[in-house]
């Protein structure tokens, strides 16, 4: 499954005058995939969202995942109040947000992300992060709990661009801070489907991690190339994956 999948994605996707020569960076997004913390944002946003008159939902939090913050909340009015706000107006409201997620108890790293990134670290290729959070806090604490695999020049956060996921931005950012790499070399891991269309319109390998309670299908239709219910199946499956990589490399070098 693993073979036909990344076949069918490279010939798809990498012009045919290019020689191919494997993947060489895995950009992870951060909610719901490095950390299991999409049920604190969830209540963050309800919380927070109340105070300025919105109806936020949990529903909603998970299905606006991976977009900045402030475009998230600037739909939000746009739709409920029918009005436009400036982005200063809603950054103030998404510092309310910020403001709560960071009184709420840390969430946790799901387990297999430090095998995942000792396996990715072994076979060469570069770990990065791509999220639509940009608080100096989350950042630190990547860094604090990466800091072997992972440095702040590898980090893209919502700041780094102006449009957010699920424009392709975000993902292009994170390839040229990987090395200027052609989005064939790039393998994104998503938990949502703003996230995943992002990685796709990139032209990333895109792998959907279904940590959260949205259907599997809405991962699917967003485009994911392979999709998992834990980030530990991904790491268990990823030696084996660059194996593959490695032999259609040496077919296209023959």
């Amino acid at each position: 499954m693993q073979e036909k999948t990344i076949k069918q994605y490279l010939s798809t996707h990498v012009p045919s005058a290019v020689r191919w020569e494997g993947f060489k960076a895995v950009m992870f997004d951060m909610d719901g995939v490095l950390y299991d913390s999409m049920p604190h944002h969830a209540i963050a946003w309800q919380e927070s969202m109340k105070r300025f008159d919105i109806n936020m939902t949990a529903d909603d939090a998970y299905a606006t995942e991976g977009a900045r913050g402030v475009d998230t909340i600037r739909m939000m009015v746009r739709k409920q109040k029918g009005k436009e706000i400036t982005e200063e107006e809603a950054q103030h409201m998404y510092d309310v947000k910020t403001d709560i997620f960071h009184h709420m108890e840390q969430a946790p790293v799901f387990d297999g992300v430090l095998t995942l990134m000792e396996k990715i670290h072994k076979a060469g290729l570069s770990v990065n992060v791509v999220t639509g959070s940009g608080q100096r806090p989350l950042i630190k604490r990547l860094l604090s709990d990466f800091g072997r695999y992972l440095d702040e020049d590898h980090i893209t956060t919502a700041y780094d661009v102006k449009r957010g996921k699920p424009n392709p931005d975000p993902y292009l950012a994170g390839l040229r801070k990987a090395g200027n790499l052609k989005p064939w070399e790039g393998i994104v891991i998503e938990n949502a489907p703003l996230g995943v269309k992002a990685g796709v319109a990139a032209g990333c390998f895109t792998i959907a991690v279904n940590s959260g309670p949205l259907p599997d299908e809405q991962l699917i239709n967003a485009g994911a190339n392979i999709l998992y219910s834990k980030i530990s199946q991904v790491a268990d499956d990823f030696d084996s994956m660059m194996k593959i990589c490695a032999e259609l490399v040496h077919l296209k070098q023959k």
